[in-house]
């Protein structure tokens, strides 16, 4: 089977930087409270901006990094659980904005925190059924409006943000994939009518269950170890819950990527924005073999291996 290869990252953020001391003034908190506790040390919550304007932005940049030509792109998958509408999609306003071709299937996906894993293989099988070469696929997320502020165990964890990848076919890249769900609306839940609820113990005890039972299935699958793995990005919703990961898989914690501290827990934006700041300062070269790690409200659970 043909791997897939990402061409190109891109990332957006909003304007608004919110330093846990700055939340403090609004929440009963402080940052040492959070920092200790998580890791996090700021996020972003988006003012005026929507989430089709982070969604696109990502996408522009990622597709300029490219060099290919928006009419290349033969699909676009946005991840989200926040689109600004329940119709028309995230996805079909960036097909707008960016000048994407109208025979495009563009849609949006809801797979929450994992919701970018999800994409990347849906993207991979779209692709598989020819007709294009390119796809464009994008996690985004404005979580801000879904926050009960009088929560201070929730709201101090999430933030704003989106991140994109144009991907492709390739021959000889290696590619695995693995995902499941079990529903659960007690554990993490966002009802329709806002107000994100969450029992973070519960949370917590799931992610670090999960993350390694991913790892070692993609390394059966390829038949290969965690030696072979240049980096592992999970997604990023607490510091502890990576530390944890590393010391029960007794890997070297340089292999775990972290950037949650500056963002937060993005949901389906923060495997994409992890790849790209990975790719800006330059940590990944062509022929690195990497593994996502997604988990989230569903609950839902996904991990996909490429090569760089």
């Amino acid at each position: 089977m043909k791997g897939l290869k990402i061409v190109s990252t891109g990332s957006c953020h909003p304007q608004n930087a919110v330093s846990n001391d700055k939340l403090s003034q609004t929440v009963d908190t402080s940052d040492e409270w959070i920092s200790t506790r998580t890791g996090i040390r700021q996020r972003y919550f988006c003012e005026s901006e929507k989430n089709v304007d982070l969604a696109s932005n990502a996408a522009k940049q990622a597709l300029e990094r490219s060099g290919i030509s928006a009419d290349e792109i033969g699909a676009c998958v946005v991840a989200t659980f926040t689109p600004d509408n329940a119709t028309p999609s995230v996805a079909c306003m960036v097909q707008k904005r960016l000048g994407l071709p109208n025979d495009a299937l563009c849609f949006d996906m809801n797979a929450a925190c994992s919701g970018f894993i999800y994409a990347l293989n849906v993207a991979h099988g779209i692709l598989m059924q020819g007709g294009s070469k390119y796809a464009l696929v994008i996690g985004s997320e404005v979580i801000s409006r879904v926050l009960d502020f009088n929560d201070r165990s929730t709201c101090v964890l999430f933030g704003d943000g989106a991140g994109a990848a144009v991907v492709t076919l390739s021959e000889n890249s290696v590619y695995e994939f693995t995902c499941g769900a079990n529903g659960d609306d007690a554990i993490l839940c966002c009802p329709t009518s806002g107000g994100l609820q969450m029992d973070g113990r519960e949370v917590f005890k799931f992610a670090v269950g999960i993350i390694p039972v991913c790892i070692d299935k993609l390394l059966d699958k390829s038949q290969l170890t965690l030696e072979d793995i240049d980096y592992v990005a999970c997604h990023q919703a607490n510091e502890r819950i990576i530390s944890h990961v590393v010391k029960k898989m007794k890997a070297p914690s340089e292999k775990f990527f972290v950037n949650l501290q500056k963002y937060g827990n993005t949901s389906a934006a923060s495997i994409p924005l992890a790849l790209d700041e990975m790719a800006s300062g330059g940590m990944l070269k062509e022929g690195m073999k990497i593994i996502c790690v997604g988990f989230g409200a569903g609950l839902t659970w996904g991990g996909i291996m490429l090569e760089w």
